[in-house]
């Protein structure tokens, strides 16, 4: 009775235990559009680890209430709390700019070089997030690699005659070229991009300084 008693209360601990564990499928992707590869997953309370493949996809298996823990080289570590009811995630990673970074992410096959490159000289509004900034120039503040926003002025590092910071960029909206940026709005705003160097050329002189190119929602 004895041996008994204990299978079945070892039984019902098992039980238990598998009912808590589950398979949580996700997604890895940086700037809200790109997938990441080989980018580890570690499940706190499961302890286990999972690597996203091609598309950034993952699966992991994790505990009740566990949290999933990524720390990939170049990117801002990130922790993600796994509730009882939750089968799958989304995750978007943000990319820590630098010339290093980019030589990892790119190296250890995260991304691409081109989608990199893209992706932080570019913005756009895919999910209505741009209109909780009060101002164009809070939305752009911090948000795209090389570029300074002090005040209502905007400066791209890397154009060819922005030395010291001394001329702000060129402002071009829907093709237009414009003084000043104070009357968009960030809900009318469709997506931004950074342009410098070469890319900058069709502006002539103008663009020297870079240009940031803004697009508007129809």
């Amino acid at each position: 009775m004895k041996i008994t008693a204990l299978s079945a209360i070892m039984l019902i601990i098992a039980t238990s235990v598998s009912s808590q564990t589950r398979v949580v499928h996700g997604s890895l992707t940086v700037f809200d559009t790109y997938p990441l590869k080989n980018i580890e997953v570690y499940s706190k309370k499961a302890g286990a680890t999972a690597l996203s493949d091609s598309l950034g996809q993952f699966s992991i298996v994790c505990l009740e209430k566990d949290v999933l823990k990524l720390n990939p080289l170049a990117f801002k570590p990130l922790r993600k709390k796994v509730d009882a009811g939750t089968d799958s995630v989304r995750i978007n990673l943000q990319f820590i700019d630098s010339e290093e970074n980019r030589q990892i992410a790119v190296g250890y096959d995260h991304i691409s070089e081109k989608d990199l490159s893209f992706g932080v000289s570019h913005m756009e509004n895919n999910r209505d997030d741009f209109c909780s900034y009060t101002n164009i120039y809070d939305l752009i503040r911090g948000q795209l690699s090389g570029v300074t926003v002090q005040g209502k002025n905007i400066y791209v590092r890397g154009g060819t005659n922005s030395f010291s910071l001394s001329t702000t960029a060129l402002y071009v909206v829907d093709g237009q070229t414009t003084n000043n940026l104070d009357w968009v709005q960030p809900c009318q705003v469709k997506s931004i991009d950074v342009l410098k160097d070469g890319n900058a050329a069709v502006y002539g002189s103008r663009g020297g300084n870079g240009v940031i190119l803004i697009e508007l929602v129809n």
